[in-house]
């Protein structure tokens, strides 16, 4: 058998759905063998959508997505997504060309190390040379993509490799158990738990697995404990909840940090360092018990009491057994900033005003999804508003990046959502700056027929830098750009482009556009006059009540 067949083989094997990518030469053989699977290429415009799209698949289906890309440029265009993929935990399998190994007459042309350029950015990558190697490589490649902590792995398929033949073999996909924490560290946390007074639940992304959600569902109402979340971490329980105190979008001094820094234990469950850090500990200051699938990694803010390691539904499942006494426990104090964190995070929702307030666009936002609406971000200010701001009601609505937090993966993000998810509506939100980084993906969107909304928040600069600019008290400097008519570049891609003039146009223009056929991208001038004095002055100067 062709190697090139015997890796499509593989790769169906593992029940790989689609490949997202551009193949180049060197790709052609397993381009040729694709042809006649049931895999279905997914040809977009640049690498980097290809990934950041195999990158989202992962995250939400829990199975690798899986990217192609040629040698040289190609490959080193897919450096990015597969940052996003590691940091973010998302299972991503990557599949590079490269020229032929045993005999070639071009010299050095387009060739680098990819291989060792890959090493520090993924779990596991590998040059396959020998054809007979494909089916315990891809085998291996999927197993540690999927194994906890999940992340980006990297196969190399040289040209010569991909044409010679080999022994039709396939492994069989086994599965695995997470092991269950130790019966000690669940008796030491539940312990810490009853000996406090003023316990929290933190929520972080490693949380976001239905079992688990069910799990702190569960704890949640046998113990009254209440709890917040982390901005990957939205979402695993509805922020509905009465118990529900909001989501460290900051790190410090936000009206949700008078709780956590009035508590003295903090179960800590499914969240580490690589995510930019919901609080921060002091020695002597609040305890926490680090529940994960892994050990926490130490650092000068978070320095865990307790690891209780082990598949993490069965910790929750375990300790919610266990907690008996209760009668030392007050969360009256948390109830007060409750009211007043939603106090606060309700101004200015009815701000009707022109160019639109973030925080009126999270409002419009909300209140036009379903539950089940999908919504992603790029990189950019408008991420803090989104995750302080808007209440997702289930697993998976928000999908944010808080980890690499790159620019340019919103579009493809919501292209790769609504591709798993046909029946709900996905809406991607974009600055201009992130969204011009990829936004030739639209003409893959509309190739594809998707069925999809794009708000680009136009202000005509790198708003989050201006933003800590003048936070730090410099002058505004070397920010601002020009933008195309993004309304006829919408339209140029065959989407369908709208430019609200007020308030009330946006939102039924919104209306209209998620109950339509096709990519609609919405031209939405933002009004971002408010961050510094909110963000960086009234947060900075705030009271905790007594």
């Amino acid at each position: 058998m062709k190697a090139s067949d015997l890796f499509i083989k593989a790769l169906e094997n593992e029940g790989v759905e689609y490949i997202f990518g551009i193949p180049g030469e060197e790709n052609l053989d397993m381009l040729n063998s694709l042809k006649d699977s049931k895999i279905k290429l997914i040809l977009t415009r640049h690498e980097q959508g290809a990934g950041f799209m195999a990158a989202t698949y992962g995250r939400l289906t829990g199975k690798p997505g899986v990217c192609l890309a040629t040698l040289g440029p190609g490959a080193t265009n897919l450096t990015t997504p597969a940052a996003y993929a590691q940091l973010g935990a998302m299972p991503m399998v990557m599949i590079t060309g490269q020229k032929p190994i045993m005999k070639s007459k071009q010299g050095r042309f387009q060739i680098i190390d990819i291989v060792e350029l890959f090493q520090p950015i993924t779990k596991y990558t590998r040059q396959i040379v020998n054809g007979n190697l494909i089916p315990s490589m891809v085998r291996e490649a999927f197993r540690l993509a999927i194994e906890e902590r999940p992340g980006a792995v990297h196969l190399e398929l040289p040209e010569d490799i991909a044409a010679e033949e080999c022994e039709d073999r396939l492994f069989d996909v086994v599965g695995f158990r997470r092991p269950d924490a130790n019966e000690v560290a669940i008796q030491e946390a539940t312990k810490m738990l009853e000996e406090a007074k003023m316990p929290l639940l933190l929520i972080g992304a490693g949380a976001n697995r239905q079992r688990t959600s069910d799990a702190l569902s569960h704890l949640v109402e046998s113990t009254g404990i209440p709890f917040f979340n982390t901005q990957m971490g939205k979402g695993v329980l509805d922020e509905r909840h009465p118990l529900f105190l909001g989501t460290a979008a900051l790190s410090s001094d936000d009206f949700l940090h008078c709780a956590i820094n009035r508590a003295d234990l903090i179960i800590n469950v499914g969240h580490d360092v690589v995510e930019k850090p919901p609080f921060f500990m002091e020695k002597g200051g609040t305890k926490v018990i680090h529940v994960n699938f892994f050990p926490a990694n130490v650092d000068e803010v978070y320095f865990p009491q307790l690891n209780v390691i082990g598949d993490i539904a069965s910790s929750i499942m375990q300790l919610t057994g266990q907690i008996k006494d209760k009668s030392n426990w007050d969360f009256s104090y948390y109830e007060r900033i409750k009211t007043e964190v939603e106090s606060h995070l309700t101004r200015y929702v009815e701000d009707v005003r022109f160019p639109i307030l973030p925080q009126r666009l999270v409002h419009i936002v909300r209140e036009q999804l379903p539950d089940d609406g999908i919504v992603t971000l790029d990189n950019g200010v408008y991420k803090i508003w989104f995750a302080r701001n808007y209440k997702c009601y289930q697993p998976n609505t928000l999908l944010l990046d808080n980890a690499l937090a790159t620019m340019g993966a919103g579009l493809a993000s919501a292209m790769a959502a609504k591709l798993i998810n046909p029946g709900k509506k996905v809406i991607s939100v974009c600055g201009d700056g992130g969204f011009m980084m990829n936004s030739q993906e639209l003409e893959t969107a509309t190739r594809l027929g998707l069925n999809m909304v794009v708000i680009i928040l136009n202000d005509s600069s790198y708003g989050m830098i201006k933003w800590k600019q003048e936070g730090m008290g410099f002058e505004s400097f070397g920010l601002d750009y020009k933008n195309p008519d993004f309304v006829k570049y919408a339209e140029s891609y065959g989407a369908k482009g709208h430019r609200p003039t007020s308030d009330q146009s946006f939102r039924e223009i919104l209306k209209t556009c998620l109950n339509s056929d096709g990519v609609h991208v919405i031209d939405l001038a933002v009004d971002y006059s408010l961050n510094h004095s909110i963000l960086n002055v009234l947060l900075k100067e705030k009271t905790c009540i007594l």
